[in-house]
């Protein structure tokens, strides 16, 4: 048994990040950067960075193809994309810079309508899978902060798929299979899917909405889920893949969008198999959400027992006395990609207590060191037999190796 179970002390299925985020030193607050504007701790960076890099790689193998766009676009971008008339609550106060109006993007979303403009494009390239993972700003009202959960500065996972409407609902469905495969990897239960819809009093685009909520709800047959009317985005309905905290209430992690509008409105175009030009539907796409929401889901899933891959710390050497540390300096700088670290200061119990959240902890005594041994010591308290120490680093480096 070498996966590394829940510690015992995990009494509750769910925890409060803030709480817990803190005291595991994953992130924090000040005054002087201001609210809603957390900063990441060498840990909980170790945990954001894996995070993204197993996103990275989940959308590569997909068929992503990764961009970078600027935090900032002109007041005229949004304008036409509809964010300014529709979405400008949400949004911070433009910069006049050179004589021009310069906003913090409140979403990714018209940047990449422009990088699609930015060549000509064939059917022959349909699908077009840009993503991203970019930083977007809203100016949320103070009273509705809250830890990771509701931030003003957001690292999302976003893509948007550029396609014919043939394509549409097997690119939607591709990608409610993706968030679905990574929650699964990541150990996240989805507390329910919610189909989006506009409703009467809101701020909507005109369009074709009925064809829109059609190709979701095909795309969601079979599947249980709410139709909720008011929760529609400005240009779209959505599929979004709700999950809940400590206390049990609910966000949006995950989301699915069919866009008519923006590719109008940017005057986006595909050259089709008839040599005639035709318009693209944009589908909104994120796996994992903004990477702040997604951190405090982990932690309060997993108790700050993440799995071995997502773990800042993966193992932790504990030698006996002083006599034992020239080894367990050996092993640490044997260790290659394994996070790893020497705790030596204080009794072994306590040690062995402030890292019970560590996947896998190696004592280390005369025995082990005098023979190159490791013994492990699992989360849940387990003992593996002492082993020599390539091996068990190579089986530790197999069990802690990204899905």
């Amino acid at each position: 048994m070498w996966s590394p179970a829940s510690p015992s002390t995990r009494e509750s299925p769910m925890h409060d990040h803030r709480k817990l985020g803190r005291e595991l030193g994953l992130f924090g607050t000040d005054p002087l950067i201001g609210a809603g504007l957390p900063y990441w701790l060498p840990d909980g960076a170790l945990v954001r960075h894996s995070l993204e890099e197993y996103v990275h790689d989940l959308e590569r193998r997909a068929g992503y193809r990764h961009v970078h766009s600027p935090v900032l676009g002109k007041r005229e971008l949004y304008e036409i994309s509809g964010h300014w008339s529709l979405y400008r609550d949400d949004m911070f106060p433009p910069m006049d810079v050179g004589g021009e109006q310069l906003v913090l993007r409140p979403s990714l979303c018209p940047h990449h309508a422009l990088i699609y403009r930015s060549a000509g494009r064939s059917y022959r390239e349909l699908p077009l899978r840009i993503a991203e993972l970019g930083g977007m700003y809203r100016s949320e009202l103070s009273g509705v902060l809250g830890g990771l959960n509701r931030v003003r500065a957001i690292q999302l996972n976003d893509a948007h798929v550029f396609c014919t409407l043939d394509e549409v609902e097997a690119e939607a469905a591709a990608a409610l299979a993706l968030i679905r495969r990574a929650y699964d990897a990541l150990g996240i239960s989805p507390a329910r899917f919610r189909l989006s819809l506009p409703d009467d009093g809101g701020k909507y685009v005109q369009g074709d909405w009925d064809r829109a909520i059609g190709i979701l709800r095909s795309v969601l047959d079979g599947l249980p889920y709410d139709a909720v009317e008011g929760e529609a985005a400005f240009y779209g309905p959505k599929i979004d893949i709700q999950i809940a905290d400590d206390a049990g209430r609910e966000s949006t992690l995950s989301t699915i969008q069919v866009d008519f509008h923006q590719p109008a409105q940017f005057g986006l175009e595909y050259v089709g198999a008839d040599g005639a030009k035709h318009r693209p539907v944009m589908l909104h796409r994120s796996i994992i959400g903004s990477v702040e929401r997604a951190v405090a889901q982990l932690i309060e899933v997993h108790g700050g027992a993440f799995p071995g891959w997502l773990a800042p710390v993966q193992l932790r050497l504990l030698p006996l006395s002083a006599a034992e540390l020239p080894y367990a300096r050996e092993v640490l700088e044997r260790c290659g990609d394994l996070r790893a670290e020497i705790a030596s200061e204080g009794s072994l119990g306590a040690r062995i207590r402030e890292g019970r959240l560590v996947p896998y902890q190696a004592v280390i005594g005369p025995r082990e060191a005098g023979n190159g041994l490791l013994s492990l010591r699992l989360r849940d308290g387990s003992r593996l037999d002492a082993a020599g120490a390539a091996e068990v680093l190579a089986r530790i480096g197999a069990e802690v190796k990204r899905p």
